[in-house]
């Protein structure tokens, strides 16, 4: 894995795209920065970071479009399969390679907070809980882009595919305004998510058996609840699709200064949820 990590940390510095990333965050921030805390004197770094957050939909697409895409297209993915390491240290080499990328620009970040120190009052633990929080959904959203990147072999498909979810993603506080809350939507919302479940496992396995003994089993106990207690399928597609806002943990840091437990979790299970997505799709196309 080591020798994996090096040689894409290595390429992305080679080729300007760690350095061009880099220098385009610091700026950027550095322009909100003078703009929220200089010159209008807020005490809070978090204020910044929430108001560029909306620049990971950018640079994330950038940053993964390559890692799997590329090396599908050159065909230099059999080569790196054939090599005397294991699937998930090809994995997890490439992701630590881009995650370390991102962690560039974090780091600089945490000078700014020590700015505003010396010009006064700061809130160094916020700012510091803000900008770890910003870096671990950075890390979710590179997560994604790999996994998508994986299942194509041109890189303008990966960076536009990895644009629109990272978007969804971003948007979707906003767009579960727009769900609807009765018994019967949340009773068809969740037949069609054991449908997309049940598609992920045969995507996953080609055996179509499992996938249709999951959907029948789900069907039949939101058939079986609908009888018996039918008030719980009621607000059960907002109250669902809420519990995957993704930005809402970064943005309880920023705004409220709360820090959940809980939504740290949901980072790190995300992240391990599409690093292993990453890898059955590589070896789906390994042993077809």
């Amino acid at each position: 894995m080591t020798a994996i990590y090096k040689r894409e940390l290595k390429s992305y510095f080679q080729s300007m795209t760690g350095y061009v990333l880099t220098a385009f965050m610091v700026v950027f921030t550095g322009i909100y920065f003078m703009a929220y805390n200089l010159n209008s004197g807020y005490p809070y770094f978090s204020y910044v970071l929430l108001s560029i957050n909306y620049i990971l939909i950018i640079i994330v697409p950038l940053l993964t479009m390559r890692s799997f895409a590329e090396e599908r297209k050159s065909r230099t993915d059999q080569m790196l399969l054939s090599a005397p390491v294991s699937l998930t240290e090809v994995v997890l080499g490439k992701y630590l390679a881009m995650i370390t990328v991102f962690a560039v620009p974090c780091v600089i970040f945490c000078t700014f907070p020590l700015i505003i120190k010396s010009f006064g009052t700061a809130y160094l633990k916020v700012d510091y809980l803000s900008i770890l929080m910003f870096f671990l959904m950075g890390c979710v959203y590179i997560s994604i882009g790999m996994f998508l990147s994986s299942l194509t072999e041109s890189q303008i498909i990966a960076a536009v595919t990895t644009f629109g979810a990272l978007l969804l993603v971003y948007l979707w506080g906003g767009l579960t305004q727009f769900l609807p809350t009765s018994k019967t939507s949340g009773m068809i919302g969740m037949v069609i998510l054991l449908t997309i479940v049940a598609a992920v496992i045969y995507q996953m396995t080609k055996i179509w058996m499992i996938s249709g003994i999951v959907e029948v089993i789900g069907v039949a106990i939101v058939v079986a609840l609908s009888f018996v207690k039918a008030e719980l399928f009621e607000n059960l597609l907002v109250n669902l699709m809420e519990k995957l806002y993704i930005t809402e943990v970064f943005e309880n840091i920023a705004v409220n200064r709360l820090f959940d437990v809980s939504g740290l979790v949901m980072y790190l299970t995300v992240i391990a949820v599409f690093v292993f997505f990453t890898m059955q799709s590589i070896q789906k196309r390994r042993w077809s």
